[in-house]
């Protein structure tokens, strides 16, 4: 594979500008005996992940064991340590206005916080870069990383997932005006292609598909709205529930029609903790059946489509 690769740093201010500028089935048993019934998200694996004989829409059933050794260890330090994303608007950043952390996947956290520890007060957000977040789990920095992180083959191997919580592709973002791309491969061609380090989109234009393409390796998505405003790269691969919150940032900005590599959102944990991921998974089932749309209706309907079957899509 002859692909260029380039590792880009931008200074934490840069990222302030973009924001300006706008299964459950499993055979694995949980910590202890169950205490809710009823199956998680399930669906079919994407094709991605089936071509690495993986399932990653499978998590174990969902109970709330009270007596589970991780569920005890948060309760008894009355607080969730839960790792987010401080740089995705719509999903998890710091309002410029009122200095809150907001976003769907925030409410989420908050939604387990809630049900762990009876307060959704009771939680500590830490900003994880998206190449650290396994790190951050299997360290013990974080309880869990709820952070728009894709379920795949290669980090089940590491760390445990929820039941998806959200379905989600590869989107190429460009700047708006000119002849847009029809697909992602003529959008990467010859360009300077920007990822987020360890991130699905990394994975994908380093698999030797894009060959041709200059890539730009950054910490954070968000990092790469900021080089295509300052017209330092050519296009962004993200993922895309992250390339519509690049686009309600910056009306600038296009999006290739073109979806690719189909996959699943989960939320990761540590797998030394079964009675965790089990009572996330019950927190699931009811967010699913509640809380979910209307997360989805605050946060994601202006920029990814407010019709019922539009958001449809996006649910597991």
């Amino acid at each position: 594979m002859n692909t260029r690769t380039t590792r880009t740093r931008i200074a934490a201010g840069a990222a302030v500008l973009a924001v300006l500028v706008a299964g459950t089935g499993s055979s694995r048993g949980a910590d202890g005996p169950s205490g809710a019934s009823g199956p998680a998200a399930q669906a079919s694996a994407p094709g991605a992940a089936q071509a690495e004989n993986c399932d990653t829409a499978t998590s174990l059933p969902p109970a709330k064991n009270v007596n589970g050794a991780k569920i005890r260890e948060i309760q008894q330090r009355k607080n969730l340590i839960v790792g987010i994303d401080l740089n995705s608007y719509n999903w998890g950043y710091r309002d410029p206005l009122d200095g809150a952390i907001k976003g769907f996947d925030i409410d989420l956290a908050k939604a387990i916080a809630k049900s762990i520890l009876g307060d959704e007060g009771k939680i500590t957000f830490k900003a994880v870069p998206t190449a650290k977040r396994v790190e951050a789990v299997k360290n013990g920095e974080v309880d869990m990383v709820v952070r728009t992180m894709t379920i795949t083959c290669e980090r089940l191997k590491e760390v445990d997932f929820s039941a998806p919580y959200f379905k989600v592709s590869q989107s190429l973002v460009v700047p708006r005006g000119g002849e847009k791309p029809k697909t992602v491969a003529e959008g990467v061609h010859g360009k300077r292609v920007c990822a987020a380090a360890s991130s699905s989109s990394e994975t994908e234009l380093a698999s030797g598909k894009h060959a041709t393409a200059e890539l730009r390796i950054v910490e954070n998505q968000l990092d790469c709205l900021v080089l295509m405003q300052l017209g330092e790269i050519d296009a962004t691969l993200a993922d895309t529930v992250l390339a519509h919150a690049q686009l309600a940032q910056d009306p600038m900005v296009d999006i290739v029609d073109e979806q690719i590599v189909p996959a699943f959102m989960g939320i990761a944990m540590s797998k030394q903790a079964p009675d965790l991921v089990a009572w996330v998974n019950a927190v699931l089932v009811d967010y699913q059946g509640r809380g979910w749309q209307a997360a989805y209706d605050k946060w994601l309907a202006a920029s990814m489509g407010a019709r019922p079957e539009d958001a449809a899509k996006y649910h597991p």
